[in-house]
């Protein structure tokens, strides 16, 4: 069993922050939605010395910002806008699976009340 994320009803409805999407991503929306793709190459992580923990969807944002510390030591204030970008980029990251944990979570439990009505 995975940690238990989100409110307090996610564990009466068995959810774990560990688990996949069991619901078509498409599902509801009138749109096509994009699906999220790493801008960095894995290649370019390992060869940076990024930590596997930090290889994500920022991760591009990452490495633009470790080459700025690394051309403009010491003066690292010179990095404040790659800095900025990075943070942002994480920030909307995380809204962005707090939002898809919901939906989840959401669609979940109409699925319980459809099928305890039927």
């Amino acid at each position: 069993m995975g940690q238990i994320m989100g409110s307090y009803d996610a564990k009466k409805i068995d959810l774990y922050m560990d688990d996949k999407p069991s619901f078509d991503p498409q599902a509801g929306f009138s749109y096509e939605r994009q699906k999220r793709e790493m801008v960095a190459n894995e290649t370019d992580l390992v060869s940076a010395r990024i930590p596997p923990e930090f290889r994500d969807y920022c991760s591009h944002y990452l490495l633009d910002y470790q080459v700025c510390r690394y051309k403009h030591m010491p003066f690292l204030y010179k990095c404040a806008h790659e800095k900025h970008e990075y943070l942002n980029c994480e920030q909307r990251d995380y809204i962005l699976r707090m939002k898809e944990f919901e939906r989840e979570r959401r669609l979940r439990v109409r699925e319980q009340r459809l099928v305890g009505v039927a």
